[in-house]
């Protein structure tokens, strides 16, 4: 009779093993969770451990492609073919001896706005100085495009880049990002964001304008 009470109490005849899982059950009703809900909470710990951890290793990813961008600037400049929304097609390879500068932007991004219009000048003024500049539209909208360049009067050769294949080959952490390509085809300077006015252009021009221009 002694044996069967202490089985309805959750022990063992010989009141160990028994004892100690009674003592469980009271601490979790003591707490106020079951043992599944327990078992949700573990679950919910290794859930958010887990998008910490996918957090912590995408920062360290892009610590390391900021990394290379940097040192790009002493390399040269990856393969870009690409075709402009007018439906030519561009290859850096056709445009050795000439200073490039290649600007990755797009319709949705209010720092490109803030540049746009000094790129344009630059451009006109600079065209004819064996300078070439090149848009390359980033995840972006064609009709979207096409406005932003109708609204700032873009007139340099610009397209969509397809599946972001050029973004990715350069490695760019965000737009806008310009990169200023010497006429024998190496990355001279990055700039990360928006050139900020004249005088910093003028600086990086001089970087890759041909010699004797």
């Amino acid at each position: 009779m002694a044996e069967l009470t202490k089985l309805e109490a959750g022990q063992s005849p010989n009141g160990t093993l028994g004892d100690v899982r009674a003592e469980e059950v009271l601490q979790q009703e003591e707490a106020g969770q079951s043992p599944r809900q327990q078992r949700s909470v573990l679950i919910w710990r290794f859930i958010i451990v887990g998008i910490a951890a996918a957090f912590v290793g995408i920062l360290g990813w892009r610590l390391v492609q900021t990394n290379a961008s940097a040192h790009r600037a002493d390399g040269m400049a990856p393969e870009l073919v690409f075709t402009t929304f007018e439906g030519e097609t561009i290859s850096l390879d056709d445009l050795k001896g000439k200073g490039v500068v290649v600007n990755f932007w797009a319709s949705w991004c209010d720092p490109c706005r803030d540049e746009a219009d000094l790129l344009e000048q630059t451009w006109r003024r600079e065209k004819d100085n064996g300078i070439v500049f090149l848009g390359i539209d980033y995840l972006d909208q064609e009709p979207a495009a096409l406005a932003y360049l109708e609204e700032f009067d873009v007139t340099y050769p610009n397209g969509p880049d397809l599946r972001s294949e050029i973004a990715r080959r350069y490695g760019i952490k965000g737009v806008p990002e310009t990169f200023f390509i010497g006429p024998d085809g190496r990355i001279v300077e990055t700039i990360i964001g928006p050139i900020t006015g004249p005088a910093q252009m003028d600086e990086l021009i001089s970087l890759i304008r041909p010699s004797g221009q």
